[in-house]
């Protein structure tokens, strides 16, 4: 597995991660184009966005960190790093995303940040567990989702 830089010919191939996870019951919408450029590749206060490719070339999963603006969406702390992750799931159980956490961590660290928040669906057990997992702790529970935090060392 290599884990690199996303660039804008991968879109294709996240898009169909996020397809994959749609069609597994996991994800609210099947994937678009458009919204994997905008939200992955072209995204402004994108601090690294990091794919996971199998030997064939195939887009195992993605992950994207962006830095937290005053009003973002999440409702996330500015300055703070917001992180997202999606792994197909023919490719779970696989170190896919403690690799791309370790590069996401290291782009974190190199620019900066002291916090990182992912916002989970209160009912993403899986998704729950992972970020768990990657040493990331509950800080807050707005309605619908779990946010957890990972505080980030030099």
């Amino acid at each position: 597995m290599d884990i690199r830089p996303a660039t804008p010919s991968d879109a294709e191939g996240m898009k169909t991660v996020h397809d994959e996870i749609f069609a597994a019951g996991l994800r609210k919408a099947p994937g678009d184009i458009r919204q994997v450029m905008a939200s992955y590749i072209d995204e402004t206060d994108r601090i690294g966005c990091f794919v996971a490719v199998d030997d064939d070339g195939r887009i195992m999963g993605f992950q994207s960190l962006r830095y937290a603006r005053t009003g973002n969406p999440y409702g996330v702390a500015e300055g703070w790093g917001i992180i997202g992750t999606h792994v197909s799931p023919h490719a779970a159980r696989k170190g896919v995303g403690s690799g791309l956490f370790r590069a996401t961590l290291d782009a974190a660290k190199t620019f900066g940040l002291a916090k990182i928040d992912a916002s989970i669906g209160a009912d993403n057990a899986l998704g729950q567990a992972y970020y768990e997992a990657m040493g990331f702790r509950t800080y807050r529970t707005p309605e619908g989702l779990v946010c957890k935090m990972f505080e980030v060392s030099a």
